[in-house]
């Protein structure tokens, strides 16, 4: 059986014969997996009534467990500035999300999770965990922990010359 990207590759190398077409089967296979993995993981989320991006910034709150800047956010969930201010905005009128100015200089906000963003994450957590290990359940637990190992290599090794670029 054959997944998406080897019938790519297959009419790369017709076309490319001499070409270097290693990262194509990495990179396209990472791409093809994330964009699957988001369509998928967004259907316990959806049902909240929030998407992917919100629930990261849901969580960052959750995890961190007191109040962070829209600066720090962005670093915590790889978004622009830009993207996680109108995201706030969102969860601020959700009510899951409060903003509290900075005493000491205005102009920065301060967030953290409100009790029903709280109450939310709590009970929708257990749900994605779930959902997120059904999708994974057909690797075996060895084949899935060498998985995040040598994920975890690729990101050290993006984020040394990439990270930079993000946010």
């Amino acid at each position: 059986m054959e997944d998406a990207m080897a019938v790519a590759l297959r009419q790369w190398r017709q076309v490319l014969p001499d070409a270097d077409l290693d990262t194509i089967a990495v990179i396209g296979r990472i791409n093809r997996c994330a964009a699957l993995l988001q369509h998928a993981a967004d259907t316990p989320l959806g049902r909240a009534g929030v998407n992917r991006a919100e629930y990261d910034i849901l969580c960052a709150l959750f995890r961190v467990g007191g109040e962070l800047t829209p600066g720090r956010l962005a670093r915590e969930t790889f978004a622009s500035g830009a993207a996680v201010t109108k995201r706030i905005k969102r969860l601020e009128d959700l009510g899951l999300v409060a903003r509290r100015a900075d005493e000491r200089d205005r102009r920065v906000a301060h967030l953290s999770l409100t009790d029903s963003g709280r109450d939310l994450i709590r009970g929708l957590l257990p749900e994605q965990l779930a959902y997120e290990n059904g999708l994974l359940s057909g690797l075996p637990d060895d084949r899935e922990r060498q998985l995040a190992e040598l994920l975890a290599e690729l990101l050290l090794l993006l984020e040394g010359r990439l990270g930079g670029m993000i946010g």
